[in-house]
């Protein structure tokens, strides 16, 4: 079967980063590392291409060319889905779907063109459709039935069917699954409450072919809790520094984390001498009430800033998800999450109003209690810009409101400059350069892309803008006391090019969202909080 992948465009959100790529000549952050696993997992003597419309269109000789069409995304990818499927079945191509968006929600009307549905996890699911394939049919849906595959018999991703200099970072994984239960979190819908993981030599096996390829970039490991088994988790990480060391450490890594990382030094200090130097947490909210309110009780156990402040002591910088318009919470929400962010000095901070995304606890609860907002184009989905698709229990425009705000505030450019400061002024050392071996250890010349991404950075905020003066002071401030982290800090402030203007997205959206709402909306009762 000659076999076309497409990846759906995203819409612009809080990471899509545009501003910032277009400073290091890259179009996207991340490649669809579910796509290419689709492909290893499919009969290998099939040809394949792959398209990711982030980073170009799909060419006439692409449909031409094309047996069959292989399309997946999330949620808020599924606008251009469908626009994607109804160009294949214009051409009379067969469409099979799949990933996150079609396994949580199967009959979306975004679908309905498709002729296969390959729900839940592939290493399950393909087998039944390429059978169906050879059978000759031409349609089927294909489900796990609650079945969690075995990993560890994953096969390596065709990275080779990705355009590497179009993107960033790249993508590897290594557990799926969390073994929390927060309300709100589809993760544990879709993947399970028992971390699985691959092997070390798995893992291993995929950085060697990315190695191979000539990938020199970071990486992000995309597993949504990479410490949900931490047994594993500690049994991967010498195997990763061991090839780190033989490879000169070729790759930074960045991950996701639940906020419990911070009591476990010894998985600190391993993630630090493998070279992660990022790590996404689930913090949310510091309102307590709220936490439990979402059943994230991990987060409840001890103090979020301390926890900021000891994983950020490893050098791993932090960065951090908020969620505003829980129930029952009290106004100033949004005032609350701006002041733990300063105080932390948390750089990458990411804010939203709440999502009940489909078949999480929070969902069936919402529409238990008659709450869900049924209007599909008032609901898009989970990015940044979307009012809630609930009804709150408190007025919708105080949360939005609040949220904006809040936003705004986050990324004003001198506060920006402020809280990153902060942040680095406080971090810790890179603890990983120690373990570089003296025939990796030579100083090389930046990239003539590097220079010139910095020099842009330096104009517009050392010279340009009136942030001129606070840039300077803070670049010294931080050479003198923690040069370490010099580098990191510059690339953290480039990122407030992106902010910037997502900051008149975030206002534009939303304005136009709250006028098109009735004058009056309605509001829940705040319900009682159940004894812990």
């Amino acid at each position: 079967m000659r076999t076309l992948f497409i990846y759906p465009e995203f819409p612009k959100t809080f990471w899509s980063y545009e501003k910032i790529l277009e400073l290091v000549n890259r179009k996207v952050l991340l490649p669809p590392l579910g796509l290419v696993t689709v492909a290893a997992l499919l009969p290998q003597h099939w040809e394949m291409k792959l398209v990711d419309r982030n980073v170009r269109e799909v060419t006439s000789a692409e449909w031409d060319w094309a047996e069959l069409v292989v399309i997946s995304g999330m949620i808020v990818q599924k606008a251009d889905m469908a626009v994607q499927i109804a160009r294949a079945k214009e051409r009379g191509l067969p469409v099979a779907v799949g990933g996150p968006f079609a396994s949580s929600t199967p009959d979306a009307p975004e679908l309905e063109l498709a002729d296969f549905k390959v729900l839940d996890e592939g290493e399950i699911t393909l087998p039944l459709f390429i059978e169906a394939i050879e059978r000759g049919e031409r349609g089927g849906r294909f489900s796990a039935e609650g079945e969690k595959p075995d990993v560890t018999a994953t096969p390596v991703p065709r990275f080779d069917l990705l355009q590497l200099d179009a993107y960033d970072s790249m993508s590897v994984q290594f557990s799926r699954g969390c073994p929390f239960q927060c309300e709100f979190c589809d993760i544990i819908v879709l993947y399970g409450r028992k971390p699985r993981t691959k092997t070390p030599e798995q893992l291993i096996a995929e950085l060697q072919r990315l190695y191979d390829l000539g990938w020199r970039r970071s990486i992000f490991l995309v597993d949504d809790n990479f410490i949900g088994n931490k047994r594993n988790a500690k049994l991967l990480l010498p195997a990763l520094k061991a090839w780190q060391i033989k490879h000169g450490y070729p790759f930074s890594f960045a991950t996701e984390a639940s906020v419990d990382l911070a009591s476990d030094d010894e998985l600190m200090e391993m993630m630090a001498e493998c070279r992660f130097e990022a790590v996404f947490l689930g913090i949310e909210t510091p309102d307590a009430a709220s936490l439990e309110t979402a059943k994230k009780l991990q987060n409840t156990r001890s103090s979020l800033e301390e926890a900021v402040d000891h994983i950020g002591s490893y050098g791993i910088r932090v960065m951090a998800g908020f969620i505003i318009g829980f129930d029952g919470e009290k106004s100033g929400a949004g005032d609350r999450i701006v002041e733990f962010v300063s105080r932390t000095g948390i750089p990458a901070a990411m804010m939203g109003m709440l999502q009940a995304l489909p078949n999480t606890g929070l969902w069936h609860r919402l529409e238990k209690e008659g709450r869900l907002i049924q209007d599909k184009d008032a609901a898009k989905g989970v990015n940044q810009t979307n009012l809630l698709n609930f009804v709150p229990t408190r007025p919708i425009r105080e949360i939005a409101n609040e949220y904006v705000d809040a936003f705004c505030r986050l990324y004003e450019p001198h506060a920006y400059i402020d809280r990153v400061t902060h942040y680095y002024l406080k971090s810790g050392q890179p603890r990983w350069q120690q373990y570089v071996p003296a025939s990796f250890n030579k100083v090389s010349l930046p990239s003539w892309t590097d220079v010139r991404a910095l020099l842009i950075v330096i104009w517009r905020q050392g010279i340009k803008r009136d942030t001129r003066w606070r840039f300077w002071r803070s670049l010294l401030k931080v050479a003198r006391r923690n040069p370490g982290v010099l580098e990191q800090f510059l690339v953290v402030l480039a990122h407030n090019e992106h902010f910037l203007e997502y900051r008149a997205v975030v206002t534009q959206e939303i304005s136009e969202q709250l006028a098109a709402l009735p004058p009056e909306e309605p509001t829940a009762p705040v319900r009682q909080l159940q004894p812990v």
